[in-house]
């Protein structure tokens, strides 16, 4: 039958109530509003995203009100621009090649033709538009410039 060997071991892992390990509390501890390291490093992590939030929330309130005045000031450039014959032309070109596109894109749709490639290429042709009526619109600008 198996038995249990006893050994003097055991008794060398018990800790040593008279050695320094054990240290004793001061006698206001109970009336001390932070007791321990770790409750002392939570508070200041607390207080650090507390900080943080705050920060974010004041910088989000910056970026809208930035995002109000610009579109403000746009909404004000097209009304003070109605009358310039460069914005006139983007406008009225944009609106044309718009319904052209949309047409067209319908039409291949009910006919089953429209596929990605088709879809692809003509983004690529809008994309070269795009940059040319830029240069164009940037040069007729400079003999009509537009109202700030």
């Amino acid at each position: 039958m198996p038995q249990v060997e006893h050994t003097d071991d055991s008794v060398n892992s018990l800790v040593d109530v008279d050695s320094p390990h054990i240290s004793s509390v001061p006698s206001d501890y109970e009336s001390q509003s932070v007791k321990t390291d770790t409750q002392a490093e939570r508070i200041e992590l607390e207080d650090k995203a507390k900080k943080a939030a705050e920060e974010a929330k004041q910088d989000a309130k910056d970026a809208k009100d930035k995002a109000k005045a610009k579109a403000k000031r746009g909404g004000h450039y097209a009304q003070q621009n109605a009358d310039n014959p460069v914005v006139l032309a983007n406008a009225l070109t944009v609106g044309i090649l718009g319904t052209v596109l949309g047409v067209g894109a319908y039409k291949k749709y009910v006919r089953e033709e429209l596929t990605w490639k088709v879809v692809g290429a003509w983004a690529g042709v809008v994309g070269l538009f795009a940059v040319g009526d830029y240069y164009v619109s940037q040069y007729f600008f400079k003999k009509y410039p537009p109202k700030k």
